[in-house]
């Protein structure tokens, strides 16, 4: 037995590796992007569409991921998603075209949307005892958000030494030791019935994730006038409705309405959702900051981001500790508070702060990251059977992923309407594209008044941005209080005979 408890937590740790990775890819790609835009001739269309092209496959193919490997198999589907994102790392690394480069991303998010739902379902079949499942969340998710603020760490150091395709290659041997110990330690897991796959659900479902992130996607890079946009967005929508629909008609849907009546599982997905809402506003803003303000840069503004890892690694170790004394309401609303006054410190930056500051802010983001993310993952995941833990996990990611598009298009517009009416008479192209533009501009003058104005407008759009991710984990951490019921018993589950044991 004591050998076979090892061999679950090696393969988390094979998990972890492969989250890690997919946390680093999403984040290296925004420092690679410079250096593409000369290497590759890429136009800004061309530089939207490396990450757009990513984002949308899956965004697509998420859904029917999960049913895939509930009906025939987690740990196959895993392993293949894990083998074909190393061949389109390897694809990517090496494209000499954009549109070579957009079509490997596509196989990406592919593999990505194969392995995101995938490595969490196969959780509750390694880790049937609830306090141990919350652990080994716990560390899924922190190998998750850790790659996020490694990504321009790795990448910044990369790209100063080598050419702009080793920011990709960088995935291929996180991939081979990820597959190797997939295949040895994680077990085969599927559910018990026989079912077929919902090829109607399933093209819906993928049809209208694409209208609505490809609609939010174009409102943030064209604005919210653009009809294109709000076409795909209404398109999307009406295809969700028919989904619905006929998920509640089908004698085999593609996900469990079903689960949205569990209190944990709809909950835990709000507050997955809000939390990204609210954290992208840091992760968008900071880079930023670091290069336009304080003159960073790419190394060293990923450094700069250290303090985002030590606030969640601490915060993770605590609510390991305080989830069994204190039960998740206590971990989610300490977490929504703690977010809210880190996202609030970062607010109130002014263009003179010092980065102890920003420091503090950052590792107050990653406590209160540390306690929400597993907590509310937690929250949901308990309400899954084995039977639809496939299913059940890519829906809670897919709401997410589109979460965390619309977030990108509502935060991002903001940033860009406060930063523009902040530069006033000079709001005109190519100052009014961006922060980094205006600078350039600055700096190639010689006008340090330019200069100061341009930081001081784009202070002033990052802190009513911020102000709304602050606003926006207040409302949570109430909302938090008042639905999430009190502290839960610890349910164990008594292996032999099949039957859960409620203790406290």
């Amino acid at each position: 037995m004591k050998a076979q408890g090892v061999r679950r937590w090696l393969a988390l740790g094979a998990l972890a590796v492969a989250m890690l990775t997919i946390g680093l890819d999403v984040t290296v790609l925004t420092v690679a992007l410079p250096t593409l835009a000369v290497d590759l001739h890429a136009d800004i269309a061309a530089l939207q569409w490396f990450s757009s092209a990513y984002t949308l496959a899956l965004a697509a193919f998420m859904l029917p991921a999960g049913a895939l490997g509930d009906r025939y198999g987690r740990k196959k589907f895993l392993l293949a998603a894990l083998l074909l994102f190393g061949v389109a790392s390897v694809a990517c690394a090496f494209a000499t075209s954009s549109g070579q480069l957009v079509a490997a991303r596509v196989v990406l998010g592919l593999a990505a949307a194969v392995m995101i739902p995938l490595s969490m379902a196969v959780l509750p079949a390694l880790f049937p005892e609830q306090q141990e499942r919350q652990r080994a969340l716990t560390i899924w998710v922190t190998s998750t958000a850790i790659g996020l603020p490694l990504g321009p760490i790795v990448g910044g150091w990369l790209l100063q030494h080598y050419w702009w395709g080793s920011a990709f290659l960088i995935n291929v041997p996180l991939v081979i030791v990820g597959a190797i110990a997939v295949a040895l330690l994680v077990p085969e897991s599927k559910s018990e019935s026989i079912f077929r796959i919902d090829l109607p659900g399933a093209l819906l479902s993928a049809a209208g994730m694409l209208g609505v992130t490809y609609g939010f996607i174009r409102c943030g890079q064209e604005g919210w006038g653009d009809a294109v946009a709000w076409t795909a967005i209404a398109a999307g929508l009406v295809l969700g409705g028919v989904f619905v629909l006929w998920q509640r008609r089908t004698v085999h849907p593609l996900v469990d309405l079903g689960l949205f009546g569990e209190s944990g599982f709809r909950w835990g997905t709000v507050f997955m959702v809000l939390a990204n809402f609210a954290m992208f506003g840091l992760f968008f803003t900071m880079p930023q900051y670091f290069q336009a303000v304080l003159g960073a840069d790419t190394l060293g503004s990923g450094v700069r981001l250290l303090p985002l890892i030590a606030g969640l690694l601490v915060g993770t170790r605590l609510v390991d500790k305080l989830l069994p004394k204190f039960g998740v309401r206590a971990a989610v609303v300490a977490g929504f508070i703690l977010l809210a006054a880190g996202i609030g410190m970062g607010a109130m930056i002014t263009v003179d702060s010092g980065y102890g500051f920003v420091a503090g802010s950052l590792v107050l983001l990653g406590i209160g990251m540390g306690f929400v993310l597993p907590s509310a993952m937690g929250l949901a995941m308990n309400a899954l059977t084995p039977e639809r833990a496939g299913s059940g996990s890519a829906l809670l990611q897919a709401l997410r992923q589109a979460g965390g598009t619309i977030g990108v298009a509502i935060l991002g517009t903001v940033l860009s309407t406060q930063y523009r009416s902040g530069l006033g008479e000079l709001d005109r192209g190519p100052i009014s594209d961006g922060v980094n533009a205006g600078v350039g501009v600055a700096r190639k003058l010689g006008d340090p008044a330019l200069l100061t104005h341009v930081q001081s407008a784009f202070i002033d759009g990052m802190s009513a941005m911020l102000w709304v991710c602050t606003a926006t984990c207040a409302v949570a951490a109430v909302l938090a209080a008042f639905v999430i019921r009190g502290k839960a018993p610890v349910v164990t589950t008594d292996l032999d005979a099949g039957q859960s044991v409620h203790v406290g």
